[in-house]
């Protein structure tokens, strides 16, 4: 006998019937953001929620707290070794997403981002964040007497111990771990252990053991049902020693047995130029006067001259990682050139410093804006003419996406997301090598081709039409989702579906 349709079943029985995903993370964009991760949590959570009981984890930051006027408290989380206890909240936003808050108040209400003050990280980030991944955990092992999660979706290091915790307690719940970038591993030193309730015999090579430390990132790879990243490049290249930050011996055995996949992140629909109340006048593909005026916009907004050449726009933080030294090196060229430079973002200061300087020597033609503003970055998408990411390591980006929804042609980089979204002659330009000739080359191309406006008005068409959405990503974790779950909880998700 074949399942229902899910149009037969009532709607109180098809979420009975949904598997129950857990999406624990540090960040987001709801609430608090750093990078792409915080709007992948905004974004990914909610597009499984056609198939799957989706609830979020996350940490009680007080840009957190302080949105709900109460936060109904559902369970009390007992505390394990020096990892305090904490209250669990639970509250529904506006769309139906139920979002679980970790309460402990010494632990994150703190000003700065999730992560440091500013002066560097905060010394007990260990401990904040094993409180998330044991929280997890838990979630999974019924601490919430209403509802637990039949699977973990983790993120990134800051949840990646909850695996491991499982494991220690002989839980049998699957998990997926998603590597939102390699680089960032959280490292403690090896004293940290007890304090965290990580079992002695843990701390080897098969384990949490990363060159003498222990490694949150390490445990939840080596723990974790699955592991995923945000690309298809991207899960190739940390398979290398050149990408795989130490960790390329483990991943490639992770993918040796069928359990490393890249699945490219989406952006939601508010990246529609037709639509978005930012821009200082909605257009659609063809519309190119209604291009322009936000090209104007821009160029008033950092007080730029009057000008019909190329607006080159940097939206980004400004960090070595992004290829930062590469964009100052052609900026020179790019202003001989005719063109103009706008800029956004934040980062290490020798950056801020060195574009700060360059708009001081050329204030006609180098704008730079040393912060983030969600309005003017996406003036800056609808307005450039190109945008510039040289990423030296990309493990998906977002920026690109948004540049070619608004009709700025990405000049990239060939590596990881960049490689797998930009279209080189079609939607943007690349190159491979990352040095300045390299760069040059494809930024070269790009100026020829404002000259052109044949071709730029038909690549500006090609973008326009991508569309990045989330879909396709959450059809791959469904797929992943069920694989993990074996035969437990899968016959619900075929139910369900």
């Amino acid at each position: 006998m074949s399942a229902p349709s899910s149009a037969a079943v009532p709607p109180e029985l098809r979420a009975a019937l949904q598997p129950r995903i857990l999406y624990a993370t540090p960040e987001m964009s709801d609430f608090v953001k750093t990078g792409g991760l915080g709007e992948v949590a905004g974004a990914l959570p909610r597009s499984l929620r056609k198939n799957f009981d989706v609830r979020v984890l996350i940490p009680g930051y007080r840009a957190v707290v302080g949105a709900f006027r109460a936060i109904p408290v559902v369970a009390r989380l007992e505390g394990h070794a020096g990892i305090p206890p904490c209250d669990l909240g639970l509250v529904e936003v506006g769309d139906g997403l139920r979002i679980y808050i970790l309460l402990s108040p010494e632990l994150y209400e703190r000003d700065g981002t999730p992560y440091g003050d500013g002066a560097g990280d905060f010394a007990d980030n260990d401990l904040r964040f094993a409180r998330l991944g044991l929280a997890a955990a838990e979630l999974a092992m019924g601490a919430d007497p209403n509802w637990s999660a039949d699977l973990l979706h983790l993120n990134d290091w800051q949840s990646a111990l909850a695996p491991a915790y499982l494991a220690w307690r002989e839980a049998k719940v699957p998990s997926v771990l998603t590597i939102h970038n390699l680089a960032y591993q959280g490292l403690f030193p090896r004293e940290n252990l007890g304090r965290l309730g990580v079992p002695e015999g843990a701390f080897q090579m098969n384990g949490v053991e990363f060159y003498g430390q222990l490694s949150f990132l390490k445990s939840g790879l080596y723990y974790a049902s699955h592991v995923t990243t945000v690309s298809d490049t991207y899960a190739r290249e940390i398979t290398t020693p050149e990408s795989g930050c130490g960790l390329d011996g483990l991943l490639r055995t992770r993918a040796a047995q069928g359990r490393l996949t890249g699945i490219l992140n989406g952006i939601d629909e508010s990246w529609d130029p037709r639509t978005d109340p930012h821009l200082a006048i909605p257009f659609e593909a063809d519309d190119w006067k209604g291009k322009r005026a936000n090209t104007e916009t821009v160029r008033r907004q950092f007080g730029l001259a009057v000008s019909r050449g190329p607006l080159f726009a940097i939206v980004s933080r400004l960090v070595q990682q992004k290829g930062i030294d590469l964009s100052l090196q052609v900026a020179e060229t790019i202003v001989a050139e005719g063109g103009q430079l706008v800029v956004i973002g934040q980062g290490e200061s020798r950056f801020e410093d060195a574009l700060r300087g360059l708009a001081r020597r050329r204030p006609d033609a180098v704008g730079v804006h040393v912060g983030f503003d969600e309005t003017d970055a996406r003036r800056m998408f609808a307005g450039s003419d190109f945008l510039l990411m040289p990423s030296r390591f990309e493990p998906c980006g977002l920026a690109q996406m948004y540049a070619q929804r608004f009709g700025s042609l990405p000049v990239v980089r060939r590596t990881g997301g960049l490689a797998d979204t930009v279209e080189d002659g079609v939607t943007g330009f690349t190159f491979t090598e990352a040095s300045p000739k390299g760069f040059m080359g494809a930024v070269r191309r790009a100026l020829d081709t404002f000259q052109q406006k044949k071709r730029l008005n038909a690549m500006r068409r090609s973008a326009m039409a991508r569309r990045f959405g989330w879909d396709d990503a959450a059809g791959h974790y469904a797929g992943l989702y069920t694989r993990a779950f074996g035969n437990g909880p899968a016959a619900r998700c075929r139910v369900a579906t």
